[in-house]
C-alpha cells in the first residue's frame, strides 16, 4: 500500500507540473491575430452564455489517476 501511495502522489505531482508546463509553453507560442479577431467581432453575440459549472481540470485529473491506478495493479494480477 505504501508503494501505491507513494506512486499515487508523484503520478499527481508530475501530472500537475507538465499540465502547468505545458500552459506556460503554449502561452509563450500563441501569437494573437489583432485584425482577424477585430473581424471576427463584429458577427459576435451581444450576450455572454457561460455553460457548465464543472471544471474540466478536475475531470481530466480524475480519469488520469484512474488510468495510473489501473496501469499500476494490471502487473499485479499475473
Amino acid at each position: 500500500m505504501k508503494k501505491y501511495l507513494i506512486f499515487a502522489i508523484s503520478f499527481i505531482l508530475l501530472f500537475l507540473l507538465f499540465q502547468i508546463l505545458s500552459g506556460l509553453f503554449l502561452t509563450i507560442a500563441y501569437t494573437p491575430d489583432i485584425e482577424e479577431a477585430w473581424n471576427m467581432s463584429a458577427d459576435a453575440p451581444q450576450k455572454v452564455v457561460i455553460k457548465g459549472s464543472r471544471s474540466p481540470f478536475l475531470i481530466t485529473l480524475f480519469i488520469a489517476f484512474l488510468s495510473a491506478s489501473i496501469a499500476y495493479f494490471i502487473p499485479k494480477k499475473r
